[in-house]
C-alpha cells in the first residue's frame, strides 16, 4: 500500500512564501526514511504504518513532506514536491491502494486548493480503480476536489489534535476492508456558508462538544462509515475557506447525502454559538495580575500553529509595563539569540526583542536583559500532543530576564507551544510561574492545563487574529456568516464523483 503525506497549514495573511527549505527543516522523507523516522509516532502516518501492519498489508513508503505553518507554499516548492511524488510512484512496485495525508488547508502559489490539486494528480498517477483513503486535519477547508478524488476522507475529531494516530489506524483499517471487498466507501459533503471562530474550536468544550455528540449519533446509523466535521481554517483566504461536513457510507450515495444534509442543517441552525468572544490584552493582564498562578494566556493573534511569526510582543509589553515578575513569554528572534550567545551567560545587555517580522504583532520590547541560560533548543515529548510531534527543535535558544522580572525565551526557530518540554528543557519550572504566554488558541491546552490554574484566550492583534472581521478577505465566499449575518441557507449535499467508479477487485490473499 502506498503511503504519502504532504502537510502544510498555509496562512495567506503571511506574505512570505514557504520554500522547500522549510520542509527540509521539518520533514522531507522518502522511502525507507519515512518508515524509520515516522513509525511509532503519534501522527496519522504512524497510524497508517501500524494499521497496515495489523492488517497484514505491506507499506510502500513514498513521500512525507511537512513544514511548520507559515505563508503559502512557494510555487517552485510545490512543483518539486509533486514531481518527487510522481517519480516515487512510478518507481514503486505495483500498488493496491494508497493512504494519503493531506492537511486540507494547504495553499500554494500554484493552486489555492493545493490539497485538492495534489489529490487530483495522485488519482491520475495511480488510476481510477485503486482506492485512496485520506486523513484530514479538522482545520481543513474542504473542497469538492478532495471529495471527488478520494474514496474516503477521515478527519481528526479532536482539537487539540490528540487522535491523529487513531485516525491513521482507522484509515488503514478502512482501506484493508475495502480491498477485501467488505465495504465500498462513497462520499458526500455539505458546505454551509459559515466559518466557525477559532476561539470556539475546542472539541472538549461547549458548544463544540455538543456538535460532536450529534456527529457520533449520525455516524452510528446503519450503513454510515463516518460522519465528520471540518472546522475550517480562517487564515487561508481562498474560496474554500469555511466549515463543512463530510459523510462516508458503505456504497449508498443517497444515504451519505441525506446524513450530510441533516448534519449541515444542524450546524447551520447553531451558527450563532460559534461566533466567539474576545477579551482585550490590557484588560486581561490587569485582571489577572492579582490572580494566583500559574495562569496561561493564550495569545490568539500570534498563534504559531496558525502560521504567525511567533515574535508578537503585545502581551509581553502589557506584562512588562506592570512590572509583573516571574512571568514568561517565548519570542522567535534569531538576532537576540546571537547577541545573548556573544555576551554569555550571566551578562547584562540592552536588547529590542521580538516584533521584527511586521507591524501586525507589536513593536520590539526594549529593555535591559540578563542572560540567564543558553541551550541547543532540542527536546522530546513522550506523550501524544497536538500535531503528532515527538521531537522538537527550537534551534539555538537563550533564556533572558528583564530588570522587571519578565522571563523571555528567545529562539532561532519557531515552535508551537504544545509541550511543557519547551520550558523544562531550558530549566524553567512552569509551576513556579505567575503568567505564562502561550502562542496558540487550543493546541497548548493539553500540556498547559496540567500546571495552570486558568487558561485565558486573549484577543491580540496579528496574522491569526481570532476576530475574523479584522482580516481583509478578498477571495472568500460571499455571503458568509458571520461576516454577513442576514442570510438564509437550505442544506444541500454534494455527492462525490467516486460513487460510480468500478468496484475494486479484492486483493488476492486478503
Amino acid at each position: 500500500m502506498g503511503v504519502a503525506a504532504f502537510l502544510h497549514e498555509s496562512n495567506t495573511f503571511v506574505t512570505d512564501p514557504t520554500p522547500l527549505a522549510s520542509f527540509e527543516q521539518e520533514w522531507l522523507l522518502e522511502g525507507d526514511r519515512l518508515l524509520t523516522e515516522l513509525a511509532g509516532i503519534p501522527h496519522e502516518v504512524g497510524g497508517f504504518l501500524a494499521g497496515l501492519d495489523d492488517a497484514g498489508l505491506a507499506a510502500v513508503p513514498l513521500l512525507a513532506a511537512r513544514a511548520i505553518p507559515s505563508g503559502p507554499v512557494a510555487g517552485a516548492a510545490f512543483d518539486q514536491l509533486l514531481t518527487r511524488l510522481q517519480r516515487l510512484i512510478a518507481d514503486a512496485p505495483p500498488l493496491d491502494g494508497v493512504l494519503a495525508a493531506p492537511h486540507g488547508a494547504t495553499v500554494s502559489e500554484r493552486a489555492a486548493d493545493a490539497d485538492g490539486e495534489w489529490l487530483r494528480r495522485l488519482r491520475g498517477w495511480v488510476g481510477e480503480r485503486l482506492p485512496i483513503v485520506a486523513t484530514l486535519d479538522l482545520h481543513a477547508n474542504l473542497s469538492r476536489q478532495m471529495v471527488d478524488y478520494c474514496d474516503a476522507l477521515i478527519p481528526y475529531r479532536s482539537n487539540p489534535h490528540l487522535d491523529q494516530r487513531q485516525r491513521g489506524e482507522e484509515a488503514a483499517a478502512l482501506l484493508a476492508a475495502t480491498l477485501r471487498g467488505e465495504v465500498r466507501p462513497v462520499l458526500a459533503a455539505a458546505f454551509p456558508p459559515m466559518a466557525i471562530n477559532i476561539e470556539r474550536q475546542h472539541t472538549g468544550e461547549s458548544p463544540m462538544q455538543e456538535l460532536y455528540e450529534v456527529a457520533s449519533q449520525l455516524g452510528d446509523r446503519v450503513g454510515v462509515l463516518g460522519c465528520s466535521l471540518l472546522h475550517g481554517f480562517p487564515y487561508a483566504d481562498v474560496p474554500e475557506m469555511g466549515s463543512a461536513v463530510c459523510v462516508t457510507s458503505d456504497g449508498d450515495q443517497e444515504l451519505a447525502g441525506d446524513v450530510a444534509r441533516e448534519f449541515a442543517a444542524y450546524l447551520w441552525s447553531e451558527r450563532a454559538r460559534f461566533v466567539g468572544e474576545f477579551d482585550a490584552p490590557e484588560a486581561v493582564v490587569s485582571e489577572l495580575a492579582s490572580h494566583a498562578g500559574p495562569v496561561c494566556l493564550l495569545d490568539m493573534g500570534d498563534n504559531v500553529g496558525g502560521g504567525s511569526p511567533g515574535d508578537g510582543t503585545t502581551l509581553a509589553h502589557a506584562i512588562h509595563r506592570r512590572r509583573l515578575s516571574n512571568c514568561f513569554v517565548c519570542l522567535y528572534d534569531v538576532e537576540a539569540v546571537a547577541a545573548a550567545k556573544r555576551a554569555g551567560r550571566g551578562s547584562t545587555l540592552k536588547l529590542a526583542v521580538g516584533g521584527h517580522t511586521d507591524d501586525l504583532h507589536g513593536a520590539p520590547l526594549e529593555a535591559n536583559f540578563e542572560v540567564v541560560s543558553l541551550h541547543d533548543g532540542r527536546f522530546e515529548e513522550p506523550e501524544a500532543r497536538h500535531g503528532g510531534v515527538s521531537h522538537f527543535d527550537m534551534g539555538a535558544t537563550a533564556v533572558l530576564r528583564t530588570d522587571a522580572g519578565l522571563i523571555v525565551m528567545v529562539t532561532s526557530r519557531r515552535v508551537f507551544p504544545v509541550s511543557l518540554g519547551q520550558l523544562t528543557s531550558c530549566d524553567i519550572n512552569p509551576r513556579a510561574l505567575h503568567l505564562i504566554v502561550a502562542k496558540g488558541v487550543v493546541a497548548p491546552v493539553t500540556a498547559y492545563s496540567q500546571v495552570c490554574r486558568e487558561l485565558v484566550r486573549v484577543d491580540t492583534p496579528g496574522s491569526t487574529s481570532a476576530n475574523m472581521e479584522r482580516l481583509e478577505y478578498r477571495n472568500r465566499r460571499r455571503p458568509m456568516f458571520p461576516f454577513e449575518r442576514d442570510l438564509d441557507w437550505t442544506a444541500e449535499a454534494y455527492l462525490g464523483a467516486r460513487a460510480t467508479r468500478p468496484k475494486s477487485s479484492p486483493t488476492p490473499g486478503l
